[in-house]
């Protein structure tokens, strides 16, 4: 097998110390069957990013995270390279111009859905009409949004085909952030909209039992901000496709901040991924590296070790270095930057001797920051086969110094 086991933990690839701390943490807490670390982890808030905890009866919105649902959609276009290298800046300016990134809304399109109508709403309403209606209406805002932090539209060539993907990756927004703060504050006995105390990264994780009524409607919201989120990405995907002037002809869609009911080993589960992708026997998903390296279009594999992965794999190639590291400590008074490791100028030669048109983005983002994609992939070999190598050719993020407390 290729992972290690670790004091109860299973682990993929290189151990993270505080990571895999973090992991041992939620492993002594709450009817646990399984603890994992997927070889791109690294810490998190309570729960690593990169792992995946395994309940019996019970789900964990501190496991979840902030940005639930967050997660990829990745298209394979009708357009081949030759198509579309001619115009990429063009197209790349579009993506810039018609798609809001960043805080909010900078855009004046709304748009509308029948998730709006959803009968899970009423989960809110229970709570309280205040809850419900600001939350509504920030989800009505939001949607469609792509945000900050790591959060991106690429475009993509197949290497062995010279076909073109796009793909994008965030999650359910303030929508999201706003239900995963009420819950902990009902869970901890303070109201849906107060202000929660500071939080420590190493805090043992929230855990609500499934068969009672707060369990029952977290999950309920869980599943409505992870609907929430498929509407947004599917909405950025055909703004992009309008922009290239092309259709779609093969769609990956997942998860990897989520929890799922399922069974293991004939019982049961709730399996709470925290940066990690499900890998189910055939199941496809997509897998991003930087914007200086290949992403991957992977299958889940009917093997031993998948199963014992609890048929769970990477979600990227993981930081190796902290925002704050590469970018520098950031004044929000002044918007200025100090200490970072990472020039900007060392980022965008990276990015154009890589062949990548880029948009937005800060060096907290730049190829420095992460893990070589292969390494990672390689340390799950046993478990996932992939399917299509990617390279970027665009990426469009956010611009540098944009605060976005939605990020995952």
């Amino acid at each position: 097998m290729a992972y290690q086991e670790i004091n109860g933990v299973r682990v993929w690839g290189a151990p993270d110390p505080g990571a895999l701390s973090q992991a041992r943490t939620c492993a002594e807490n709450g009817n646990v069957i399984q603890a994992l670390l997927m070889a791109d982890h690294h810490k998190g808030y309570s729960q690593p990013i990169g792992g995946v905890m395994v309940y019996d009866g019970q789900i964990s919105p501190s496991g979840v995270g902030y940005d639930i649902g967050c997660g990829n959609k990745a298209v394979r276009t009708k357009l081949s390279a030759a198509d579309i290298m001619p115009r990429i800046s063009t197209v790349m300016d579009e993506i810039a111009r018609q798609i809001s990134f960043g805080v909010g809304r900078v855009n004046e399109i709304q748009v509308d859905h029948e998730l709006f109508d959803d009968p899970d709403w009423a989960v809110y309403a229970a709570i309280g009409k205040q809850e419900h209606d600001k939350l509504k209406s920030l989800a009505r805002e939001q949607l469609g949004t792509v945000g900050s932090g790591n959060h991106f539209v690429d475009v993509f060539v197949e290497e062995a085909t010279g076909q073109v993907w796009i793909a994008n990756h965030f999650g359910s927004r303030g929508f999201g952030h706003k239900t995963a703060s009420g819950f902990l504050n009902l869970a901890a006995g303070r109201e849906f909209l107060g202000k929660a105390p500071g939080e420590h990264m190493d805090q043992p994780p929230v855990l609500l039992d499934m068969n009672s009524e707060l369990g029952d409607m977290y999950y309920r919201a869980m599943r409505l901000a992870g609907r929430y989120a498929y509407a947004g990405r599917d909405h950025v995907i055909e703004q992009v496709l309008g922009i290239m002037g092309t259709e779609a002809d093969f769609t990956v869609h997942n998860h990897h901040n989520y929890a799922w009911k399922e069974q293991h080993d004939g019982r049961d589960t709730i399996v709470v991924r925290k940066g990690a992708t499900p890998s189910a026997p055939g199941q496809m998903g997509f897998i991003g590296g930087s914007m200086g390296d290949i992403s991957v279009i992977v299958r889940g594999k009917d093997s031993v070790e998948n199963r014992d992965s609890y048929y769970s794999t990477v979600h990227g190639a993981g930081r190796i270095m902290s925002r704050t590291q590469a970018a520098g400590k950031m004044n929000w008074k002044t918007r200025t930057r100090s200490g970072g490791q990472i020039t900007d100028l060392q980022m965008k030669e990276a990015v154009r001797n890589y062949g990548v048109e880029l948009r937005g983005a800060g060096t907290d983002e730049s190829p420095f920051v992460y893990r070589k994609l292969r390494e990672v992939l390689d340390a799950h070999s046993e478990t996932v086969e992939v399917m299509h190598v990617l390279k970027p050719i665009g990426v469009c993020m956010a611009g540098a110094n944009e605060f976005d407390p939605y990020k995952d």
